[in-house]
């Protein structure tokens, strides 16, 4: 069994229609989307009714989570919360009912599926987490593989019941040890910030036991120009380059 799981769209729809037709080309069965699709970018509704009729299960992003409650956004950063305040109302009634059903988490395929840290967890970071807190995590963990977002980097940690093993992951295939568990952050659909501009997703295949990074370059000057347009701040443009 093989399928695709997507992070941090960020309403960049440029880079997710092109992540979503490399995926359609891939021979993948289903999408998972770990969160954080609003926020930063120009287009947050129309990446939310993408979300819907494409039927993608999602999970709660930190984004979305300040939109529920408006308690957390005095965890973003000045910038980040202009940008979240205007993608908020630039959503639709009905995206915003979307939003208010996420889980803060979904198991399926022997997998868990978090925005930020296992088990359910929108805010932490993973390199927020102590080794200790870590190997506590995994040592409770049922399922063999978590995958993670919200950093929008790539990273891989596995745990044999021993130690734990940092890994930088990137494009392409890397081959994992089932007698392992793994966290594994697969980046961001929307706002890479690896040093590398293409948008970011993985294919985990069960069978093999392999994920696959895959990199996908799309219009950022589009994006660009449409953020200026809708009156985001302007460094969520600079940085997509």
């Amino acid at each position: 069994m093989k399928f695709a799981i997507i992070s941090d769209i960020h309403g960049n729809m440029e880079a997710f229609e092109k992540v979503l037709s490399d995926i359609d080309s891939s021979g993948v069965g289903e999408i998972f989307n770990l969160g954080d699709n609003i926020g930063y970018g120009p287009e947050p509704d129309q990446v939310i009714k993408k979300v819907q009729s494409r039927k993608i299960p999602s999970v709660l992003g930190n984004h979305e989570l300040a939109m529920k409650n408006a308690k957390y956004l005095e965890w973003f950063n000045p910038a980040a919360r202009e940008s979240l305040l205007k993608s908020i109302e630039l959503l639709s009634d009905q995206s915003k009912d979307y939003i208010l059903k996420q889980p803060a988490y979904l198991i399926a395929n022997d997998c868990r599926f978090v925005h930020g840290f296992p088990p359910d967890s929108a805010l932490l970071y993973l390199f927020q987490v102590s080794d200790s807190r870590k190997i506590r995590t995994f040592e409770q963990m049922k399922e063999g593989v978590c995958f993670v977002g919200h950093t929008h980097t790539l990273e891989m940690i596995s745990y044999d019941g021993k130690n734990m093993e940092y890994e930088f992951l990137g494009e392409g295939i890397a081959h994992l040890r089932r007698e392992n568990r793994y966290i594994i952050n697969i980046g961001s659909v929307g706002q890479p910030r690896d040093g590398d501009n293409r948008a970011k997703y993985a294919i985990w295949d069960a069978s093999r036991f392999t994920i696959e990074i895959k990199c996908i370059p799309y219009d950022i000057a589009s994006v660009v120009k449409k953020l200026r347009a809708a009156g985001f701040p302007e460094q969520h443009g600079a940085r997509l380059w």
